[in-house]
């Protein structure tokens, strides 16, 4: 953790002051429980601006649909409190399960939809007749801390994402760029690491938490937020490409097939990524280089010749893919719309494709469910004063923290943030607050703890826990209007509270905890279900969207390798491999359609036996897939001068060094006399 600096007292001064506004405008309407309004600034506040307003909308609508649904429920229900507890768990079970499945800031919606269920319904059973007051009053209360939190954010020093955006592009680009130098270097095994690539995808997705406050921004940033999205596939799809670069020179290496002219080509590359310069003429120049150096594919062609046609269209590609994210680059630095037409422009239309983990987000919705069971039934058996608190909070803390691996850890942290919260409440509420008689005088005396609370949410690392302080520790307070200090009501609901959020995370450990390795090996598996999918002629119609939701995922599982021992983590040194096959396999299944009968066959015979190979998840491909593999090569090597022909080259060329990069250079099998098709 770093000192606090001007940034982070800034955004504890404006957090504070937009906490106490939300408070004394409480207190003017006359709101029955002014703290939600207080906590809800804390809950809501970003060090961006545009961070907050993202969210802003999204969470004031949800809170809307939690207190309809809680009016429809309580009342109705009150007199079964079975019945009742089960409403309430299966619908924020339900808002949970699909907030999980959408990884922008709409999914506040459906959150907020549950929990607030939860937050209003509990507590509404020992009055349901007031059930419509109390959610009325509630949705006030967490509209006006929204409210006054974007007010705040927006009108007084906003942090604009555009600098942050900017600097951490340049720093993913001066990244690729390195490694595609050394790639196309001489000295290009020296840093060409499965490592290199993987923190590359992992950081491209990781522009998505950027990407979206820029939305937002109402700096004139905004204007270049489709641009971000634009560049944000074109970082992902850069991966594949270099990659499939780097085996075709390799491969030609390996071969002594590289030629000094293809030497000069690759060469110039280097110092043309190097110069930093977009100039149109320079890359016009070298496609024409790359294009000079085409070899004629005639009948059979040599294995050497389709690595090197293979080589030369991913080098297109890349040049491509890098003049358009100059341009993009630019735009984002001026915050200005994209006006012209990109060359690489497929990358556009899968620019908003995401993965969706329905499993885990099941599990996820399976674990708030009992865990608010558990807790009703600890509640209702005992006749616990203020029990209800216990699961308002374990509703909370299972949505909170459901989209990381293992919640637990995190749910205990939130947990022992509110036990701060409680000591330090009952410090106010016994001894500081009976001395404050004046509005001036509370904030006063809130100022210190809430002040300190705003400089550590500025912190990434002690954000969880400063926040729960805020939140608990004001809600444990409950400030209203006048000043009343029941020491048996604080205390159970204290105890309330963190007992709901133990009772969320041993339950949450035994239904929903997994290790970033199990993670990773799913979301792999399911990469692998896709690519058989494919091969089925199912699933994705273009390979470029297969790889953006493949790209996408392996950007996931990149980050979650941090956490496996170096061994643990060989089984990742194909996943790029996989989304270049993956691509491949679908640009071939669209091709075939376009080839003579027996060409077509063969690769009908190897789409069959990639789904079997990926539906049976070895880890090593068998020899007969290989096989098979270049008994297409031989089908299809007859059409080399048709452009059909050619394509699905290309596409088999990619498929065989995917799946087989230590495998011998493919040899073709003369043509038997009883095969006039093919002689034809």
């Amino acid at each position: 953790m770093t000192l606090p600096g001007w940034r982070d007292w800034a955004f504890s001064l404006k957090t504070f002051a937009a906490a106490m506004l939300a408070l004394i405008l409480a207190f003017w309407i006359d709101l029955p429980n002014p703290y939600w309004a207080l906590g809800t600034v804390y809950i809501t506040s970003q060090v961006l601006a545009g961070a907050t307003r993202s969210k802003a909308l999204y969470r004031v609508l949800g809170t809307l649909l939690g207190a309809v649904v809680t009016v429809a429920l309580v009342p109705n229900l009150v007199n079964a409190p079975e019945l009742l507890t089960l409403a309430i768990a299966l619908w924020v079970a339900t808002c949970l399960y699909f907030s999980l499945l959408d990884r922008t800031p709409r999914s506040y919606l459906m959150m907020l939809g549950g929990y607030t269920a939860a937050l209003i319904g509990f507590p509404a059973v020992g009055d349901p007749g007031a059930t419509f007051d109390t959610a009325v009053a509630r949705a006030e209360e967490i509209t006006l801390g929204i409210l006054c939190a974007s007010l705040v954010n927006t009108v007084v020093l906003p942090q604009s994402v555009a600098p942050v955006i900017t600097a951490r592009l340049d720093l993913w680009l001066r990244d690729a760029r390195g490694w595609v130098i050394d790639v196309l270097g001489r000295a290009r095994t020296a840093r060409d690491t499965q490592a290199a690539r993987l923190k590359l995808a992992s950081d491209a997705v990781a522009f998505d938490a950027l990407a979206t406050p820029l939305h937002y921004d109402r700096t004139g940033a905004e204007r270049s937020a489709e641009a971000m999205a634009t560049l944000r596939q074109h970082m992902l799809m850069f991966l594949p490409i270099a990659s499939a670069v780097s085996d075709r020179i390799e491969t030609l290496e390996r071969a002594g097939a590289l030629s000094q002219r293809l030497r000069i080509l690759l060469d110039d590359m280097a110092a043309w990524l190097a110069s930093g310069t977009s100039e149109q003429a320079e890359a016009d120049r070298l496609r024409a280089a790359a294009h000079a150096l085409e070899p004629g594919l005639g009948e059979q062609p040599s294995w050497d010749a389709l690595v090197l046609a293979s080589l030369l269209a991913r080098l297109r590609d890349f040049i491509d893919l890098r003049q358009d994210a100059r341009i993009l680059q630019r735009h984002i630095a001026d915050g200005t719309p994209v006006t012209e037409d990109l060359t690489f422009r497929y990358t556009a239309a899968a620019r908003t494709i995401r993965h969706r983990d329905h499993g885990m987000a099941l599990l996820s919705a399976v674990g708030v469910f009992l865990t608010i069971l558990i807790t009703c039934a600890i509640w209702i058996a005992t006749g616990w004063p203020h029990g209800s608190a216990a699961p308002m909070m374990a509703a909370v803390g299972c949505s909170f923290f459901a989209a990381q691996d293992d919640p637990a850890p995190f749910i205990v942290s939130f947990a022992n943030s509110a036990i701060l919260g409680a000591l330090g409440a009952s410090a106010y509420l016994f001894a500081v607050l009976p001395l404050a008689t004046t509005f001036e005088m509370l904030v006063l005396a809130l100022a210190p703890a809430l002040l300190i609370c705003g400089v550590f949410m500025a912190q990434p690392k002690t954000a969880p826990l400063a926040m729960g302080a805020a939140v608990n520790g004001s809600a444990m307070i409950a400030i209203q209007g006048s000043f009343t200090a029941d020491f048996a009501a604080f205390a159970n609901s204290s105890i309330a509270v963190i007992v709901g959020m133990w009772i969320a995370a041993i339950v949450t450990r035994l239904v929903r905890s997994v290790g970033a390795g199990w993670s990773a090996r799913r979301l792999r598996g399911v990469n692998r279900r896709d690519l058989a999918r494919a091969a089925e002629r199912q699933g994705a119609q273009d390979g470029l969207e297969l790889a953006a939701l493949m790209l996408d995922r392996v950007g996931l599982i990149a980050p979650r390798l941090a956490a496996l021992p170096s061994d643990d983590a060989e089984w990742t040194a194909d996943l790029l491999a996989e989304v270049r096959v993956g691509i491949n396999v679908v640009e071939l299944r669209r091709d075939r359609r376009q080839l003579p009968k027996a060409a077509r066959e063969a690769i009908e015979a190897l789409l069959a036996a990639l789904s079997r190979h990926f539906r049976a998840k070895p880890e090593n491909p068998r020899q007969d897939l290989l096989d098979t593999i270049d008994a297409a090569l031989d089908a299809v090597s007859f059409e080399a001068r048709q452009a059909p022909g050619r394509a699905a080259l290309m596409g088999l060329v990619g498929i065989r060094r995917g799946l087989f990069p230590d495998a011998p250079p493919y040899r073709s099998t003369p043509p038997s006399s009883t095969q006039p098709e093919l002689a034809a």
